[in-house]
């Protein structure tokens, strides 16, 4: 085959492909990104390149959040991604403002695996959730900024939809299991079919209901109250009341957060197996993952695991014995959308379906990242979601909205939310309440630390 005719298929495929997608134009911005280097050089103009990377900490929901902005050298490109380790968050800001943002000037924003890697070999000591959520923000925005550039969103970059919206849960909470009753049925009301319900333990601080927060010990060791047999007792209550007043057609799920011992962990599991869970969460720290095993053998409720999860060998065991069902990580824990779609396939070949975190401390950018990865993965299972308040809203333009029970994201280019600075410099990241959140005051009677 001559030159010419070679070309002259070329072109033709070029159109064809064009016909089937959908004759979509392509902004003038990413004109560039089908250039071969060669011609780019020869017509004199430079290859794109990072030029600054920055930390942005903002609190509009009362949440201590870290944003990252990736500015390139095509004037009005970037990047926004979401890095918020809420505890840490000042350590996050360091970590991206002295650290990777020297690294990171001078390279090419196309190169999203290359750059990860990158980021992660360069401290030496590895991993860690400062580094990784660092990492995974700026990961968030080459993929924002690799959409602006084709013109597409992000998950038509990821392969394609395989689903119109992503269908979610929301949390029910209450000081007894009829308040939580209620609680689930407005929700059911509003259209959801997935709802997460926790219920206080009088006398006690429980995870994901107000409760008491009654004091232990003092000096030293002074905390919140928590010991499990009560709520080892009052959680299967709960769910035998909802199912009697709100019946079987919704999905109910809970989150035990770690705070029992494994073995008391395996009871409840058995406990509330009469009821159906769609699953049960967290039911031990990322520390006892080696228990899975026995509780798989034990009960068919299903499970899901992996918020606190920051390293691959946290997750590659559980998912590929088949003892989990759902996997559950903190995408900016993990290491971005690079990492996610790196879980959700693996995760698929096991049948194990994702369904990643997506709490308040959460930005409306990482939860647009959650959303993306929903979209192209075919294992997707639910997806944890928060509604946005106004202010949240005023700082992130094109945050994702909730209708009919799911999440959509919108269609504009990249992940398709955008930081408005000067809203966001008016919710300044304070450090009153405390770092920890409580999570460091957590006690038995007797004032022994609990994990939280």
């Amino acid at each position: 085959m001559d030159r010419r005719n070679f070309l002259t298929r070329l072109s033709s495929g070029a159109a064809l492909a064009a016909a089937i997608g959908g004759c979509r134009t392509l902004p003038a911005a990413s004109a560039g990104t089908a250039e071969d280097a060669g011609e780019r050089a020869a017509r004199g103009s430079a290859p794109l390149t990072i030029t600054r990377v920055r930390a942005i900490a903002t609190a509009p929901r009362g949440i201590r959040l870290v944003l990252v902005k990736v500015e390139t050298s095509e004037p009005g490109l970037y990047g926004v991604g979401c890095a918020t380790f809420t505890q840490r968050a000042r350590a996050v800001v360091t970590a991206i403002d002295r650290f990777l943002d020297p690294f990171l000037r001078g390279k090419d924003p196309a190169h999203i695996e290359d750059n990860w890697q990158a980021m992660y070999q360069s401290s030496y000591w590895r991993n860690g959730p400062v580094l990784m959520n660092a990492l995974s923000g700026v990961d968030m925005a080459l993929w924002d900024i690799l959409g602006k550039r084709a013109g597409l969103p992000v998950y038509e970059l990821l392969g394609g939809k395989c689903r119109v919206a992503c269908p979610v849960y929301r949390h029910a909470s209450g000081g007894s299991p009829e308040e939580v009753g209620e609680h689930v049925q407005s929700f059911i009301d509003q259209g959801y079919r997935h709802v997460r319900a926790q219920v206080g333990v009088p006398g006690q601080s429980v995870y994901g209901s107000r409760g008491d927060r009654d004091g232990v010990a003092r000096g030293h060791f002074a905390g919140n109250l928590f010991e499990p047999r009560r709520y080892q007792q009052i959680v299967p209550k709960l769910f035998e009341h909802l199912r009697k007043s709100v019946g079987d057609q919704v999905e109910l799920l809970h989150d035990v957060h770690e705070r029992l011992h494994p073995i008391q962990a395996i009871q409840l599991a058995k406990d509330l197996e009469q009821f159906h869970l769609f699953f049960l969460e967290d039911p031990f720290a990322p520390e006892d993952i080696g228990y899975f095993e026995h509780l798989r053998r034990q009960t068919s409720t299903a499970i899901a695991m992996g918020e606190l999860f920051n390293h691959p060998l946290e997750w590659i065991d559980i998912v590929s014995g088949r003892l989990i069902d759902f996997i559950r990580c903190h995408l900016s824990q993990v290491g971005g959308i690079t990492t996610g779609r790196k879980i959700a396939h693996l995760s698929e070949w096991f049948r194990v379906r994702t369904a990643w975190h997506g709490p308040g401390d959460c930005s409306a950018i990482g939860h647009a990242a959650n959303l993306h990865l929903d979209l192209a993965s075919w294992n997707f299972g639910i997806q944890e979601a928060v509604e946005f308040s106004g202010a949240e809203r005023e700082v992130f333009s094109g945050a994702p909205t909730l209708r009919d029970g799911m999440f959509w994201v919108n269609e504009a280019p990249g992940l398709g939310v955008d930081i408005d600075e000067t809203a966001a410099a008016k919710h300044p990241i304070e450090d009153d309440p405390p770092f920890d959140l409580d999570w460091g005051r957590l006690r038995d009677a007797d004032g022994t630390i609990r994990r939280p």
